[in-house]
């Protein structure tokens, strides 16, 4: 069945409301339980999240500007619903059994089609597209989704063998998290923005685009390290991961020296709204990077390891604050969406609420503050308007079909 690209954006979006309203039924859980697993919801709220929402967004903006034309449409049409099978499973078996049977198989069968993604991508790229910046970023992007999945492929063994109490079975899931997060992401979301302002005549110096290029990649590569100072490993770890950070950091600050330079062409190829919401992400990305250079210091990676909350608010910081909001915008640009300004505003709420409230409870956690009284009731509340907010746009489309603009 062919599903238009349009469609497959909405559906990307209802990928988010499902993992949102996972996310807000476990808020409701400490508060309200209900007659669930607790950590099997989890599972299916964080998979829901990388593997709907980002995964389907990004691959389809990814098909729609470098393989529409050069790469078969029924083979990406069997790859989509490929994949939407695969998801469907891990919504219907991680709520259940966490990791077991079935929804190791669903797993693993959606690596194996994301694979095939991959090679539709690097053997079929529109070739006009393979000299520019924008395509060294999107290639690099997706090698990281496909490197991140050592982790998971890993996992296995390390059951089999050490058991899950094992230190390699948690730096297998980081390993995955740091190149999904740092990696596939970001390089994407960085490729796809290149592409469009290319597209706008904005276009870097070739020696700055080649420092910006390698700084993030090698920042990227060693600042996984920062994953694993949990373990409190020899002093030169500590130093290559601080390094990485700052590579990052540094990596992101030429390329906003970039964008400054050019910012009478940028302001012209994107709506007010966008330049805003990019703006936000942008300052939601540098508070990311500073935590990352704080966290190579052996005091706060001992810290941020010993209070949950620090790892949870930095996690939903990052996928809600900066990825998804980028995202939002691309999909805006290339037309496959609409922001709705009340929804978007909805969903900041229930961002900056939860963010608020998770960061309040790791640092009464790190000085002995006293936690409030209704502080689950509050947390929940507050994550129930991000859903509300994602629904908005939802709705909006399900308008704009009605009307008959598919």
């Amino acid at each position: 069945m062919k599903i238009s690209l349009k469609s497959q954006a909405r559906a990307a979006l209802v990928y988010f409301l499902l993992a949102a309203l996972l996310g807000t039924m476990l808020r409701m859980f400490q508060w309200q339980p209900f007659p669930v697993n607790f950590r099997y919801v989890v599972h299916a709220h964080s998979h829901i999240a990388l593997l709907g929402w980002v995964y389907v967004a990004l691959t389809t903006l990814i098909y729609k500007q470098t393989l529409i034309h050069t790469f078969s449409q029924r083979r990406y049409q069997q790859i989509f619903w490929l994949t939407q099978g695969t998801l469907l499973g891990m919504l219907c078996t991680f709520p259940f059994q966490g990791y077991a049977l079935f929804s190791i198989i669903f797993s693993t069968l959606f690596l194996l089609v994301s694979y095939r993604f991959a090679w539709a991508f690097f053997r079929f790229a529109a070739r006009e597209l393979r000299s520019s910046n924008a395509y060294r970023f999107l290639k690099a992007a997706v090698f990281y989704m496909v490197f991140s999945s050592v982790g998971p492929w890993s996992l296995g063994l390390i059951m089999s063998t050490v058991g899950v109490a094992s230190p390699w079975y948690r730096n297998a899931v980081y390993f995955y998290l740091h190149f999904q997060y740092n990696g596939w992401m970001p390089m994407a979301l960085l490729g796809l923005l290149i592409l469009a302002a290319e597209r706008q005549g904005i276009r870097l110096p070739g020696q700055k685009f080649k420092w910006i290029f390698r700084c993030l990649n090698a920042g990227i590569v060693f600042s996984f390290l920062l994953s694993v100072l949990w373990m409190e490993p020899p002093a030169l770890i500590y130093l290559v991961a601080g390094a990485g950070a700052l590579l990052q950091a540094t990596g992101y600050a030429l390329l906003a020296q970039g964008v400054y330079r050019e910012w009478g062409k940028f302001r012209q190829g994107f709506t007010l709204l966008q330049r805003r919401i990019l703006g936000l992400s942008a300052v939601f990305l540098g508070i990311k990077l500073l935590l990352q250079i704080l966290t190579s210091l052996p005091y706060f990676a001992r810290l941020a390891a010993s209070v949950l909350e620090f790892t949870i608010g930095y996690l939903h910081w990052t996928f809600l604050g900066v990825i998804s909001l980028c995202l939002f915008v691309l999909l805006d640009f290339y037309r496959l969406i609409w922001i709705p300004p009340v929804a978007l505003r909805v969903y900041l709420a229930g961002f900056v609420v939860t963010e608020s409230l998770i960061i309040y409870k790791g640092l009464a956690a790190w000085v002995h503050w006293p936690l409030m009284g209704s502080y689950q009731a509050y947390l929940a509340i507050g994550s129930a308007l991000l859903p509300l907010g994602i629904a908005g746009w939802i709705i909006r489309r399900s308008r704009d079909i009605s009307k008959g603009n598919p």
